[in-house]
Formats: structure tokens, sequence, C-alpha cells
């Protein structure tokens, strides 16, 4: 494809996809809420219109990681639920209420300064409780729920939901989810009544023994893989086209790239590309000799990416385009129809959680459809 003259490298989203995968999930979580993640700039789609997207599509709870990310999403949905998984920052909860927005609580720091304001406001201003069942990262203690629950009785107060994390929910067999399930169930035990929260993307498609009242879709409505070990069944929501600057030609014996590490075994035809390690695509998918890298697609066809990758440039065999060569100023596939998310994280040796959070690079940003597409 061409690219629009001077504006580099061209990123589209489609909304519409965005939209579809959520309200595929949605169908799956069956009698639960569906929620949407929208942290890290929505998976690097854009805060604002991914969140309009799905909450056209029908979303209502939305999940970001900071304050700031909330009150993005505040300003774009007025009427929005929205939960923010760092919890409550100190000396902020004035700002959380002025923003209607509801921290997850994870200490009882936490719980005491938001209790604190909610009495001094003769207000129950609306929270969750995290609990770590396993994954020891934020989070109350299993040990401190009774402490916790005799605290919020004292004062009348009940949370919006109690929730929790897996640790190897992309591994649908792994022992970990049924012991954390289990946590989770004794922890529910302490707070009778109250909505619970368990599954993300993984768990929401590993079995409704996790669903509760409330799912926490992240990677999947982005078109990642959540699950290992399956096919994907969501639908690609990001295309990434980057400009060939420069076709040229190399010699059998010559290297390629800082360092050395690629030497040509025959005489090769070598495209340019204006796209590096500055625009989110890593060095890991570097070629050398002894390892492969990552690819893109040109005219159709699948091309290597040979020496190391650096700040602003790529450069990708041709030879086997033959005299199907490029021209300068057409676009390279980097994501898309034949290379996906996943596909190039592999390639990385990383996930596509890193690749889709890593796209701030120097791209003309398009968005296409939106989320109020027929159901």
């Amino acid at each position: 494809m061409a690219l629009t003259s001077g504006l580099g490298g061209q990123l589209s989203i489609d909304l519409g996809a965005l939209a579809r995968n959520w309200r595929a999930l949605d169908k799956v979580s069956a009698g639960a809420l569906t929620a949407a993640v929208v942290k890290a700039d929505a998976y690097g789609t854009g805060i604002e219109m991914a969140s309009k997207a799905l909450h056209a599509a029908g979303a209502r709870f939305f999940f970001v990681a900071t304050p700031d990310e909330g009150m993005a999403v505040r300003a774009a949905l007025p009427d929005a639920h929205i939960f923010v998984l760092y919890g409550l920052y100190p000396g902020a909860a004035n700002l959380y209420i002025r923003q209607n927005l509801m921290p997850v609580l994870s200490s009882m720091t936490m719980l005491e300064e938001w209790l604190a304001k909610c009495v001094e406001r003769n207000e129950a201003y609306p929270s969750a409780f995290h609990f770590d069942t396993g994954i020891n990262r934020i989070g109350f203690r299993l040990n401190e729920a009774s402490q916790v629950r005799e605290r919020i009785e004292r004062l009348g107060y009940a949370p919006q939901m109690v929730m929790s994390h897996l640790a190897c929910a992309d591994i649908p067999n792994h022992e970990k989810n049924r012991t954390q399930l289990a946590l989770f169930g004794s922890v529910m035990a302490q707070f009778p009544g109250i909505p619970a929260s368990l599954a993300n993307s993984a768990a929401l498609m590993s079995g409704r023994d996790y669903h509760f009242q409330m799912v926490r879709p992240g990677i999947a409505l982005y078109g990642g893989r959540a699950v290992s070990g399956r096919k994907n069944p969501m639908q690609p929501v990001v295309t990434l086209h980057v400009p060939i600057l420069q076709v040229t030609e190399g010699r059998t014996g010559e290297t390629v790239g800082y360092g050395a590490t690629y030497t040509l075994n025959r005489n090769s035809r070598l495209a340019i590309l204006g796209y590096g390690y500055a625009d989110g695509y890593f060095r890991s998918m570097s070629g050398t000799n002894a390892r492969p890298g990552g690819k893109v697609v040109i005219r159709g066809k699948v091309c290597p990416v040979i020496g190391k990758i650096s700040m602003d440039l790529t450069v990708v065999d041709v030879t086997e385009l033959g005299a199907d060569l490029p021209s300068p100023g057409e676009g390279a596939e980097v994501l898309g129809p034949q290379l996906g998310v996943d596909d190039q994280a592999d390639a990385g040796g990383t996930i596509g959680y890193e690749v889709l959070t890593s796209l701030k690079g120097r791209y003309n940003r398009i968005y296409v459809g939106d989320g109020r597409l027929p159901k």
C-alpha cells in the first residue's frame, strides 16, 4: 500500500472490530456483567476513542490503572462506572470523589483513608476490595479479610465488589487456577452478598466457574491471544504499515546493521524501513545468521528482518520478491491480516500485551468504524 506523503507510518485502529470483540465476550460471559479494561491507553489503541466505542457496544464498567486514566475515561463518558486498579493514591480521595472514580482498595492504609473520607463527608463513596490469592502483587493479604470485614461492619460500609486476579489464567489447566479459585471462595465467604470479580480475558474464556458477577477482559478486546495453545478467536483491531525508504543491494559476504551480526550468504535486495525500536519494534526482533528475527509483509509476501534493529531503521530481505520490488514510499505491513500481534510477539520473545502497549511511535493514527454496529 502507498502511505500518505510525509506522515511516516500509519497505525489503523478498527473500532468496529473492538466493539465486535466486546460483544462476543459479552455473549460468553452470559449472566455476568462484562466490563472493559482500558488501562495503558486502551492497550495502545487510544483510551478516549476505544472507551467510546466500547460504551457504544454496550460496556458500562471500565477498569483503568491510574486516576489520570480514569479522568480521561470520565471526560469521554460522563455516565461510565470507572474502577481504578492502582487503588487510592495517598491524599487523592477528594480527586476520586470529584471525578466519580472508584478506587480498588488493596491495603489497610488505603481502606482507612477512604473510610475516613466517607465519615468526614457522611457519604458511603463506592470502592472495590482487591485480595491477593496467590499472585503476590497488590492486594489485601488473605489473613486480613476478617480484619477488613470487621472494620467496615463497624461503620456499616459495603464495597461495590470484591475481586482478585489469577496468575496463570492463560494456562487453563494450571493447578494454580483452581487453588486461587478456592482461596477466592474463602474471601467471598467473608463478604456475603457482595458482587465478585475474578476473570480476565483468559479466565472468561476458560470456564464459567471464574465468571461470578463481573468479568474484566483486556487483551482479548484488542485482538490479542488470551489463552496459550489455542486458536485465537478474536478479531484483529490494529494494523500498522511503515514506510519503505529505500531499496538497495547487498553483496555476498557483506554484513547488515550495527554489530555486523548478519552476514549475507547471497547477493540480496534489501528494503530499508523507516521504523525502529523508537517506534515500538523491539531490538529482540533483530535477525542474525544464528537466529531468525521478525517479519513484515511487502507486496503480499512475508519477508524476514535481517541485522540489528536500530532506533529509526529496520532492514528487510526482499530478494524473494524477484522483479516485483517495492518503491520508496510504499508501506510494509508490520501488523495486519498476515502478521498479527501475537506473531510479532512470538518472534520477539515477548507477549502481545507488550507489542500493543508499545505502539507509541511516529505514526499517523487513524480510526475506522465505531461501536454502533448491528448486533
